[in-house]
């Protein structure tokens, strides 16, 4: 396998979820944004934004949405938006209607975009030795999030980032081998099950050494566990509800 700095900080990634307390200066901000701004687009309609949280208030409530105790703690955040508002105002003041802007295919275009610049953001992070952890915890409650931060219709808060110097040295955790995910021209359809008893072995060691938090789980467990059990309705279940009521994909029955 080829090894470069590049590739090497990305077999190497690990979230971050202690971080000292020191923010970013401005030099990193910049670097951090002009890397993220380059990110691949579709069409060119650049349809994301970047809320930095910098009011320990806003970061409260961010916490308190995500029920994760580490989110707005040391590091900073960061809210990654799917921004069609921009949009929307330069048609609309340059005499144009909103055309398909309030469509599904437009709408998965603009989320499309702002996954790709927060992978874009961390990749750019690690290779500044800094550490991150990509939040979607912060759509636990899509409605509050979308009143705490003040957003105009046409746009969504779709992911959070924590980035900051690192604190902590977590174990690399293992991840699907390749020959469950990267195929030749046709997608199998062959899966057995009992063909994952070896990489449930890696993740339950991995659980059972780790430093924090140590359980016995393995990955079968987790996929037919309580992530994705039917259960009571949770927040998280308003979120098709919250995205037409903010303009997106009207177009979706």
């Amino acid at each position: 396998m080829i090894h470069n700095q590049t590739i090497d900080h990305q077999l190497n990634h690990r979230s971050i979820r202690a971080f000292k307390d020191q923010s970013l200066n401005k030099e990193q901000l910049t670097t951090l944004y002009n890397a993220t701004r380059q990110t691949s687009t579709s069409m060119f309609m650049q349809q994301f934004s970047i809320l930095h949280l910098t009011d320990p208030q806003l970061r409260q409530q961010i916490r308190a949405i995500s029920n994760q105790p580490y989110v707005g703690d040391n590091g900073d955040l960061f809210i990654f938006v799917v921004d069609l508002y921009r949009n929307q105002q330069i048609r609309q003041q340059l005499g144009q209607d909103d055309g398909r802007l309030h469509t599904t295919d437009i709408f998965m275009q603009a989320v499309e975009d702002t996954v790709l610049a927060v992978q874009s953001f961390l990749t750019a992070a690690e290779s500044m030795d800094l550490g991150g952890v990509i939040l979607g915890s912060i759509k636990n409650d899509p409605a509050k999030l979308v009143q705490v931060l003040h957003l105009p219709k046409m746009t969504m808060p779709l992911l959070g980032l924590q980035v900051g110097v690192p604190d902590q040295q977590p174990q690399l955790k293992p991840r699907l081998p390749l020959k469950f995910l990267a195929f030749e021209n046709q997608y199998p359809r062959d899966l057995n099950v009992a063909d994952l008893a070896d990489y449930d072995h890696d993740v339950a060691q991995y659980y059972d050494l780790r430093d924090t938090s140590r359980r016995v789980d393995s990955f079968t467990k987790q996929i037919t566990g309580s992530k994705l059990n039917s259960g009571q309705p949770t927040k998280r279940d308003e979120l098709a509800q919250v995205l037409h009521d903010q303009g997106f994909a009207l177009d979706w029955n």
